[in-house]
C-alpha cells in the first residue's frame, strides 16, 4: 500500500471541458451585448468609429424597419422560393445516411494516433498527455503540446495529421448530429463536407428569406448564394422586389436624416438631432422623478417672466405686472361682504395682485473632455461623447441663451466645434517606455503638434484655454466641467512643453496653479472623475484638491452614468444661479 505523501495532491476533476462545435460570435452575441435600437444603434456605432463609420444596406435594413404592406406581391415571390429550397433540403435528408462516415471518420483518428502512441521513443508523461488528448479529441491540447515538443522529435511532426483527421471527425460527427437524416446512401468524407456545405447554405436562406417576409427586408438575402438553389425566373422576379425594398428603405432613410456618399450611409445633421433627442430622453428617464424638468419658479420682485400664480401688491411693485382680473374680482368680493354696492366697486390697493415673476440668467459652461490614450480603456471615450452630445441637445432646446464649449484634452488642448464632437477619438499610444521625461520648445516654428506624441495628459493648458472663454462671457456664471480618468501628465511652462510620465509634481503644481487663477476669476470647477485600470488614491486626492481650489466638486461615476450625472450637475448649478 502507498503511503499517503505518495498520493497525488490534486483532487479529481469533476468532467470534461470542451470547445463547443460551431461555437460563432456573430451568431451568439454576449448578453452584454444589446441589440441594435433603430437610430439610436446607428448613432452609438459612430460614436465608436469616430464618425468614420458608414453603413451598409444590409444594417440599414436592421435599423430601419418597412412595414410588411410596404412591399406587395413580396409573399408570393419568397414563397415559392421557400418551397423550392425545403424540397431540395427534404431531398438530401432522404438521399444520405452520414453515420457510418462518422464512425470511419473516428477510426481514421484512432488508426493514426495507434503508432504514434506506440513509439517506444516517448517520454511515459508525454505519452500519456498524447493519450489523454486523443482519447478525449482535443485538438487544441495537441495543439499545445506540439509547440511544447522539441523540433527534433519524430512524434512532433505526426502531429498535425492527427489534428486535421479530428477536424474531419468533427465535421462529420456535427453533419450526423446537426441534421435529421433518413436515407441510406454513405457518403464518402470529401461527400459528407459538400453535403453540410449545403444544408448550411440552404438553412442560411431560409432563416434569411423567412425574416425578409416576416419585417418586409428582401435586402438581407444573399442573391449570389440563393442563384444556385432556385431557377433564373424566380430569382428575377425576387429581385425586383428586392429593388423596389431599397428604394423605400433608402426614401426611409432620407427621411430620417441619412445620407449617403460613396462609401455607404451615416448620420446627417437632422438626424443628429433625432439622436440626441433620443440620448437626452434616456437621461430623464433614468433620472428620479421629480428631478428633471427645467427651472424651479423662484419669486422675484423685477423678474422677466410672469407665472401664473400671483401675490399681492406691495409698495414698489410694477405696474406692468398687475393682474387686473384678479385685482377687480377682489374689489367686487370685498365691496358684497361690506354691505356696499358691487355694481361701483371702489378699487384700493389691498385689492391688487401682481404675478409673481421668474428671473432669467445666462450660464456659461466650458465642457473639458479627456482624450488621452488611457480613455480607449472600457470604451470611456464613447460616454463622455453620448454626454457631450446630449448636453449640446439641451442647451440648444432649453436654454439657448447658455454658452456652452467644448475642449479635447490630450497633450495640449484644443476647442472642438459642436459639430465635430462626433468625430473624436482617443489619442494612439506612441510611446511604452514606462518612464517619460520630454520637454518641446513650441516655439520653434519646425516643432508643431503633430510632431508631438499624443496620448499624455495636459489639464493645465485645458484649464488656460477655458479661462480665456469664460472671460468673455456676458455673464458671472461661469463653471468648467473636467471629465477625466487621473492625473496629469504634461504641462507648459511659458513656451516648453513638459510631457512627464509617471505624473510628476512639477506638472501636478502647474495645473493647481491654473486651477487657483479660474477660482480667483470667478469660475467653479467640477471633476467628473471615471474610473481606469490605473487609477489609484492618488488620483483621487488631486481630483479633490482641483475642485476644492474652485468651490467645486468631484463626482465619481461609471461610464455608463456619465451623461446622466453631467446633465443633472448642469441643471442643478442652472437652478443654484437662478436661487441667487
Amino acid at each position: 500500500m502507498s503511503d499517503a505523501s505518495d498520493r497525488d495532491p490534486r483532487p479529481a476533476l469533476g468532467g470534461v471541458f470542451h470547445t463547443y462545435r460551431g461555437y460563432d460570435p456573430a451568431a451568439f452575441p454576449p448578453p452584454t451585448a444589446p441589440p441594435s435600437d433603430g437610430l439610436r444603434g446607428l448613432g452609438d456605432e459612430m460614436i465608436a468609429s469616430g464618425g468614420r463609420r458608414r453603413f451598409t444596406p444590409e444594417e440599414l435594413a436592421e435599423a430601419i424597419r418597412l412595414p410588411p404592406e410596404a412591399l406587395a406581391g413580396l409573399g408570393p415571390s419568397i414563397d415559392a422560393i421557400l418551397a423550392r429550397l425545403e424540397s431540395r433540403k427534404d431531398k438530401i435528408l432522404a438521399t444520405w445516411n452520414p453515420t457510418p462516415t462518422a464512425v470511419d471518420a473516428a477510426a481514421t483518428v484512432d488508426e493514426l494516433a495507434r503508432p504514434v502512441l506506440a513509439d517506444e521513443s516517448l517520454e511515459d508523461g508525454v505519452r500519456g498527455r498524447l493519450a489523454r488528448e486523443i482519447r478525449e479529441r482535443q485538438i487544441h491540447g495537441l495543439e499545445r503540446l506540439w509547440y511544447l515538443l522539441d523540433r527534433d522529435t519524430p512524434v512532433r511532426g505526426k502531429i498535425p495529421g492527427i489534428v486535421q483527421a479530428m477536424g474531419d471527425q468533427d465535421r462529420v460527427e456535427g453533419l450526423r448530429d446537426g441534421w435529421a437524416f433518413r436515407g441510406r446512401r454513405v457518403p464518402t468524407i470529401e461527400e459528407a463536407f459538400e453535403i453540410r456545405d449545403e444544408l448550411e447554405a440552404i438553412d442560411r436562406l431560409l432563416e434569411q428569406l423567412k425574416e425578409a417576409l416576416r419585417d418586409a427586408k428582401p435586402v438581407i438575402v444573399d442573391l449570389e448564394e440563393l442563384r444556385e438553389f432556385v431557377e433564373e425566373a424566380d430569382l428575377e422576379n425576387f429581385a425586383e422586389v428586392r429593388r423596389r425594398a431599397e428604394e423605400l428603405l433608402r426614401q426611409a432613410a432620407e427621411r430620417e436624416g441619412l445620407v449617403e456618399d460613396g462609401d455607404g450611409w451615416s448620420l446627417g445633421p437632422s438626424a443628429m438631432r433625432k439622436y440626441q433627442q433620443a440620448l437626452l430622453a434616456s437621461v430623464f428617464d433614468s433620472m428620479q422623478g421629480g428631478r428633471h424638468g427645467r427651472h424651479d419658479p423662484v419669486d422675484h420682485d423685477d423678474g422677466a417672466h410672469e407665472l401664473p400664480s400671483t401675490r399681492p401688491w406691495a409698495f414698489g411693485d410694477p405696474i406692468a405686472g398687475l393682474d387686473l382680473p384678479a385685482s377687480i374680482l377682489n374689489c367686487v368680493a370685498r365691496e358684497a361682504a361690506a354691505g356696499g354696492d358691487p355694481t361701483h366697486p371702489s378699487l384700493r390697493g389691498e385689492d391688487l395682485e401682481v404675478h409673481r415673476t421668474r428671473a432669467t440668467t445666462k450660464c456659461a459652461t466650458v465642457v473639458i473632455m479627456d482624450m488621452s490614450g488611457s480613455m480607449r480603456w472600457g470604451g470611456q471615450y464613447v460616454a463622455c461623447k453620448k454626454m457631450a452630445l446630449a448636453l449640446e441637445g439641451l442647451v440648444r432646446r432649453e436654454y439657448p441663451g447658455d454658452r456652452l464649449h467644448f475642449m479635447e484634452m490630450y497633450s495640449v488642448a484644443r476647442v472642438v466645434p459642436r459639430g465635430d464632437l462626433m468625430n473624436l477619438l482617443p489619442k494612439p499610444v506612441t510611446i511604452n517606455d514606462p518612464v517619460v521625461r520630454l520637454r518641446a520648445d513650441m516655439s520653434d516654428p519646425d516643432i508643431t503638434e503633430q510632431d508631438l506624441p499624443p496620448h499624455f495628459t495636459n489639464i493645465q493648458h485645458a484649464l488656460r484655454l477655458a479661462r480665456r472663454l469664460l472671460a468673455n462671457a456676458d455673464t458671472p456664471n461661469r463653471q468648467v466641467v473636467l471629465i477625466t480618468d487621473g492625473l496629469p501628465t504634461a504641462h507648459f511652462e511659458d513656451d516648453d512643453l513638459f510631457l512627464l510620465y509617471p505624473p510628476d509634481p512639477r506638472t501636478e503644481a502647474a495645473t493647481m496653479r491654473e486651477a487657483a487663477l479660474l477660482g480667483r476669476e470667478g469660475g467653479v470647477l467640477n471633476v467628473f472623475l471615471v474610473p481606469s485600470w490605473s487609477q489609484n488614491e492618488e488620483d483621487v486626492r488631486f481630483a479633490h484638491r482641483l475642485a476644492e481650489s474652485t468651490a467645486g466638486r468631484v463626482v465619481f461615476t461609471g461610464g455608463e452614468d456619465l451623461d446622466r450625472f453631467v446633465i443633472w450637475d448642469y441643471l442643478s448649478k442652472r437652478r443654484q444661479v437662478i436661487a441667487r
